[in-house]
């Protein structure tokens, strides 16, 4: 009896720490949109987190794309062939990066690596009291710290998923042309005739809301830093796998709204 007590404890304290963090972390997003509303945003900084975002995060998501499209290919091609089908092998593709694999994989390659580093890094100021010195300068932590890096990675993240979607695409004719050996413009013309505009822009709005959470969780988990080095390795890990459930989580909510 005793163990079952202490199970549903568990639940339910667990139930309340969801439900405290999402509240926490809804008011944290009020503040940083609060901080855009009353002020012009730090170009330099923004552009500065663009950079680090999209140029630094180039190669990680285009191997990802490379290899992912290539998988794609043999993996269809195997399927394909049982019905006799293999000229849709292009649209699978296709579909498969632009709508789901794209911006999903794109934005945790990116939250591994750059949300990791937005935790550490204010985690490290917050312990050291580098943001209490900003606030005893006037200077909005919210702003000079988060705006920059949400508004990078919404900007950046549609782009990088473009990146990792042409180039798993590229992968994947690559595969069904010279490892196959299939017809090469039989790939591109059918993908021309199933692929709309609206499944591009439907991966991009993916992509921007991708950006929003990764950044948000993982500036949000940096301002909680406490207790030294260790407490920052705890909030970065933080970032990087509550970042990941929330991808994953709002990649089937925004699927089931968008198609």
């Amino acid at each position: 009896m005793d163990f079952i007590l202490r199970y549903f404890e568990r639940i339910g304290l667990f139930v309340l720490y969801i439900i405290n963090e999402l509240g926490s972390l809804i008011i944290y997003l009020w503040n940083c949109t609060l901080s855009i509303l009353r002020y012009s945003v730090n170009l330099d900084n923004l552009f500065d987190q663009m950079s680090f975002i999209g140029i630094g995060s180039f190669y990680i998501v285009g191997l990802t794309g490379l290899f992912t499209g290539m998988v794609l290919a043999l993996q269809s091609y195997y399927a394909a062939r049982i019905v006799g089908v293999t000229y849709m092998i292009g649209p699978t593709i296709a579909l498969a990066m632009t709508r789901e694999l794209g911006p999903v994989l794109t934005a945790l390659m990116i939250t591994a690596r750059c949300g990791s580093s937005m935790a550490s890094e204010i985690g490290t100021m917050k312990i050291s009291e580098q943001v209490d010195a900003l606030e005893v300068m006037a200077v909005d932590p919210f702003y000079f710290l988060s705006v920059p890096r949400i508004i990078a990675s919404m900007i950046m993240l549609p782009i990088m998923s473009i990146v990792t979607s042409l180039i798993g695409i590229f992968g994947g004719y690559v595969v069904y042309k010279f490892f196959l050996g299939l017809n090469g413009t039989v790939f591109v013309d059918m993908i021309y005739k199933y692929i709309n505009l609206s499944d591009i822009y439907n991966g991009l709005i993916k992509a921007v809301f991708f950006g929003i959470i990764l950044a948000t969780i993982s500036t949000f988990k940096g301002f909680e830093a406490s207790g030294g080095s260790k407490g920052v390795g705890r909030v970065t890990t933080q970032a990087v796998v509550l970042s990941s459930i929330y991808i994953l989580f709002a990649d089937y909510i925004l699927t089931s709204i968008l198609f």
